[in-house]
């Protein structure tokens, strides 16, 4: 029998999401639970699990479009028992049509258990790993008839949706290429290389020169074509209306402090020769994350939501500190949860590793909501200040410039020391200037003297 499955709402209302890969063709046969396709929202790259097990009869949508939520994406020919078999006992005949066929209730928690029958055991781990499921199974699920054995898959190449989509773009067969890098991971970089290394070969008697329409400009000399065009979707598309809404909804204050950050420099190559922390990589931006955690449970008005309908302000007992990161997908801002009960060390890996996650793409819809302070790090790229736009539904936001070796006013003299600059943006609805001029300057004083950190709480 025929059932279909229609792409589910994956979280947030988000009302549509790109197809990135498929992981199955017309003809394949699938388990329960098995990934057949990524696709991405406007939060994150997902991995659908199938709903059904069967074969597959079609695909309604190639990699590249974008489907709405509730849309038909993949139709599966199914056994009529593992669908839905009468319970047992049942001395009449089932009849199921198309549309009596259950899907899942959440994308990642599997198909829900049957209403009525027996519970059926589920197929043990080693039948699990001879069909290629690497789907997690912790629900209970029907009973299935074992799928014929599929042929050994080699593995492909170790790299990101974005780059994959690069090397289409390209005409690049990624198993050709080389990864740069020690991790064996295949970059743009890597992609492009490869490329413009098959350019001249493809040059033909034309003057004109080869170009692929890969979303940005040409490679090669000069500017490239004269336009370039691409379509607004994904976390760009997010983004924009995201600081559209918080530009034109809260009133933004930015303000400026320059502060010598001398001793905490010092402090973090003490840090670095310390044995007892190998593995560890403490920089400035964690120090900056603890002293924003202290700072804001001295000043809460910045650790707070405006709510326009409740009229109401919120104000919060914990920190789940945001961390802008630029990544190929675009700017995302997933969350640290509960970053002041965090040590230094700590709160250091927790950067490490949010920072992995999120340009890998697979910061899940839990990290990317419910943040009530952001930090932007523009330092990274040799700026010296800006003015950050709010995360909607937050109060402040604070980005940290270069640190750069300057002449500075020190003990009465001039002296070269590590200077850097914050700039806090703020929502002057919930925040006057003297609050955020205080706590910034809080902030500022862990930085210019890290010993303060112990007298506060």
């Amino acid at each position: 029998m025929i059932a279909q499955f229609r792409l589910p709402d994956l979280g947030e209302g988000l009302p549509e999401a790109e197809i990135v890969e498929w992981h199955v063709a017309p003809g394949d046969s699938v388990t329960l639970n098995q990934t057949i396709a990524e696709v991405e929202t406007a939060k994150a790259i997902v991995e659908l699990p199938s709903p059904f097990a069967g074969v597959v009869s079609e695909l309604s949508h190639a990699a590249g479009d974008v489907v709405s939520v509730g849309e038909l994406l993949i139709t599966f020919d199914i056994e009529e028992a593992s669908a839905d078999a009468a319970p047992e006992g049942d001395s009449g005949t089932a009849s199921t049509s198309p549309d009596e066929v259950r899907t899942p209730n959440l994308v990642g928690y599997g198909a829900p258990p049957r209403a009525a029958g027996r519970p059926q055991r589920r197929a043990r781990a080693g039948s699990r790993a001879a069909t290629g499921d690497t789907a997690v199974l912790d629900a209970p699920h029907d009973l299935l008839a074992p799928a014929p054995p599929e042929e050994p898959r080699h593995e492909r190449p170790r790299s990101t949706p974005p780059v994959r989509k690069l090397a289409k773009d390209l005409g690049v067969d990624l198993a050709l290429v080389e990864a740069s890098g020690v991790t064996g991971v295949i970059t743009r970089a890597d992609v492009e290389a490869f490329a413009l290394r098959l350019a001249p070969s493809s040059a033909g008697s034309s003057d004109e020169a080869h170009a692929v329409d890969t979303g940005a400009a040409p490679i090669g000399d000069g500017l490239g074509a004269r336009e370039t065009r691409f379509p607004i979707r994904g976390v760009r598309k997010a983004t924009a209306a995201a600081m559209v809404r918080s530009a034109f909804t809260a009133p933004h204050v930015t303000t400026f402090l320059t502060v010598d950050v001398t001793a905490t420099m010092r402090l973090l190559d003490a840090l670095r020769e310390d044995r007892r922390l190998d593995g560890h990589r403490v920089g400035v931006l964690a120090v900056v994350a603890k002293a924003v955690c202290l700072a804001l449970g001295r000043h809460p008005e910045l650790n707070a939501r405006w709510d326009e309908e409740a009229g109401e302000i919120i104000q919060y007992g914990y920190v789940n500190l945001g961390i802008a990161a630029a990544t190929e997908r675009g700017l995302v801002v997933p969350n640290i949860k509960d970053a002041e009960t965090l040590d230094l060390v700590a709160l250091a890996d927790a950067l490490g590793e949010l920072t992995s996650v999120a340009r890998g793409g697979r910061a899940g819809l839990d990290r990317l909501t419910g943040g009530t302070f952001s930090l932007t790090n523009f330092g990274v790229f040799g700026v010296d200040a800006g003015t950050p736009i709010l995360n909607p539904g937050e109060a402040g936001i604070l980005g940290l410039g270069a640190v750069r070796r300057q002449p500075w006013e020190f003990e009465g003299g001039i002296a070269l020391r590590d200077v850097m600059t914050l700039s806090l943006s703020f929502d002057h609805r919930l925040v006057d200037g003297e609050q955020g001029s205080r706590f910034l300057r809080e902030v500022a004083d862990v930085l210019r003297e890290p010993g303060r950190a112990m007298l506060l709480r």
